[in-house]
């Protein structure tokens, strides 16, 4: 399945470049010579009855590529083997594709350069289509580029390119790839043979390439040769043009490579020993001949074990990594995007404990409002009241002037009015209480008040530090998020401080209802004493109206006489007094 993926990655490259207005289809003709050339590189036998009646001819014009992908499969890539020669195959390949895309005049590298780049690229590139390359597989082709024209690979450099591609998405084509190394970008200050070179040494299908003798096997001589070792053969040519290909030594898992003594002044010999025949070759030096040695057997052990080269197996891991990395980004997006979502959840829901924080802020602002309208109407009607109580008692005041001259004839009546005077006194001090009482319910009131503006205040600082804890960083949410807790449950309290603040008032409320009918009945009760005072055609005051000088203030408020007017009303008593006596002295006289 690999050989078929890599086979139809160069297919795909000759298909486009017959493809020449970009409509994704091509004649029948162009089809036929491509796969006529595609069996006779791969060793198929050809057979041109299938094509044809593969693609009959119809109304619809030049075939597609998906029509001509189920007879490549079938006729072409089902029937190929291992056994043909990989490199000749490309050839063909780069042939039809090189000269629609490739500009060779401004490229610093030659054809065979830009060849091996492109096979490189194949190997590279992704499996899916069209084909590209991405930006990871670019960094490793260039630094391994670099490393092998024995430079120091500069990582700023690659990253500002790197943001040269964000408008291309990460990746480039074959002829991107070719223009890219062959404009001299990345291997400024190297000549063309040691670019060309390290182009070579990457190239994914042989490891290892050099001069050595070659034993031959009619004439026993010995002939230099170059010499590149692929995954399963070793090619030698007449030079490294490879322009004249002299033969292939292929490679399996019954395949050796070992040492040989030196002879015949050879040096630096080692035998390799195929199914077919052994050859013996001569390195230049000792550490060719090592690396070689090592090479091939490496090569062996692969074949013999069924593994893949081991480039192969640095791409696969590569590709395993860069899906792990992009299934864990994919994952955590999708994380971020559900703690987004949680996020914005939670934010709706402070969003609307707020605007019900408010809404109760709203109707306890309307409900104190109310309150306090109750009350101011209440203490004019006390003051109305009082107003009331104090015209009466001018009255009556003007009344027991009008009847002091007939106390002597109503001695009587007066100690029965002195006595209704003292509970009238009474009457008074439990209204004087009552006031006392309702000052004090005031007070309360007001302290249970200031405390639940405390609280509401608590609460909009609580609700203010939830605001800006919210707008922290999206690192610090998990410990925004039991901080949030804790908030939540310090507010629960405050509401239930809250509540109970709120009973309270209630209860305050209800003492406050309780003093006023406390003060009702004692202003009932004033009324009646009145009544009864009427009854007896008038009231004995002592006090009498006087001058209006500076009022006095006792602990419950401001007193409803001056110092001046008690003081007229302690004379008049006193004088109420001795005129009672003299007129009791004068009955038990006579």
């Amino acid at each position: 399945m690999a050989l078929r993926d890599e086979l139809l990655k160069s297919i795909w490259h000759a298909f486009t470049a017959l493809d020449v207005d970009k409509s994704g289809k091509v004649s029948k003709s162009q089809l036929k010579v491509l796969s006529h050339n595609l069996c006779t590189v791969m060793k198929i036998p050809h057979d041109p009855v299938a094509l044809e009646e593969h693609f009959k001819d119809d109304d619809e014009g030049p075939v597609s590529n998906q029509g001509y992908m189920p007879y490549l499969n079938k006729f072409i890539l089902d029937k190929v083997t291992d056994n043909f020669d990989r490199q000749d195959f490309n050839k063909m390949c780069w042939t039809l594709c090189s000269r629609k895309n490739l500009e060779q005049s401004q490229l610093l590298i030659s054809n065979d350069d830009a060849f091996k780049i492109w096979c490189i690229f194949n190997f590279l590139s992704e499996d899916r289509y069209p084909l590209i390359i991405v930006t990871e597989e670019i960094e490793y082709f260039l630094r391994k580029l670099t490393e092998a024209m024995g430079g120091s690979w500069v990582e700023e450099r690659f990253e500002d390119y790197k943001l040269q591609l964000d408008s291309r998405q990460q990746c480039l084509n074959a002829w991107e790839l070719i223009s890219l190394v062959g404009s001299g970008h990345f291997s400024k200050g190297m000549d063309r043979q040691t670019l060309s070179m390290a182009v070579g040494l990457n190239d994914p299908f042989f490891s290892l390439q050099g001069y050595m003798m070659k034993k031959g096997h009619k004439r026993k001589n010995w002939t230099e040769r170059w010499f590149m070792l692929k995954p399963n053969s070793i090619a030698y040519y007449v030079g490294e043009d490879l322009a004249e290909n002299k033969g292939n030594i292929l490679l399996d898992g019954n395949c050796s490579v070992e040492p040989l003594q030196d002879k015949e002044g050879k040096k630096c010999l080692f035998l390799i020993k195929s199914s077919q025949k052994s050859f013996e070759i001569s390195a230049s030096d000792k550490k060719k001949k090592q690396e070689w040695i090592q090479a091939i057997q490496t090569c062996v052990t692969l074949l013999r074990q069924g593994r893949p080269a081991p480039h192969r197996e640095a791409r696969q891991k590569r590709r395993e990594l860069r899906m792990k990395q992009q299934a864990e980004q994919e994952e955590l997006e999708l994380r971020m995007r559900e703690l987004q979502t949680a996020n914005e959840a939670k934010q709706q829901e402070l969003e609307n404990m707020r605007k019900a924080l408010e809404e109760s802020a709203a109707n306890a602002a309307e409900e104190e409002r109310r309150r306090l309208q109750t009350q101011t109407e209440l203490q004019d009607r006390y003051r109305m009241d009082l107003e009331r109580e104090k015209m009466v008692r001018q009255q009556m005041e003007e009344q027991v002037a009008q009847k002091s001259t007939e106390l002597e004839q109503y001695l009587q009546r007066v100690r029965e009015l002195e006595v209704m005077y003292r509970q009238l006194e009474d009457a008074l001090e439990d209204e004087r209480r009552a006031r006392q009482d309702e000052e004090a319910v005031r007070r309360l009131q007001a302290r249970l008040l200031e405390e639940e503006a405390t609280k509401r205040a608590e609460l909009e600082q609580i609700h203010l530090r939830q605001q800006r804890a919210i707008s922290e960083t999206e690192a610090e949410k998990q410990e925004l998020e039991k901080e949030r807790l804790a908030k939540e449950s310090a507010l629960q309290a405050a509401m239930k401080q809250l509540e109970h603040l709120e009973q309270e008032r209630q209860g305050a409320l209800e003492q406050y209802q309780t003093v006023m009918r406390k003060l009702e009945d004692a202003t009932n009760n004033t009324k009646t004493w009145k009544h009864k005072v009427a009854e007896h055609e008038g009231l004995l005051r002592l006090i009498q109206p006087g001058s209006k000088g500076q009022r006095l203030i006792t602990n419950w408020g401001p007193a409803a006489f001056s110092e001046a007017e008690l003081s007229l009303r302690e004379k008049k008593c006193d004088n109420v007094r001795k005129s009672a006596g003299a007129k009791a002295l004068r009955l038990r006289f006579f």
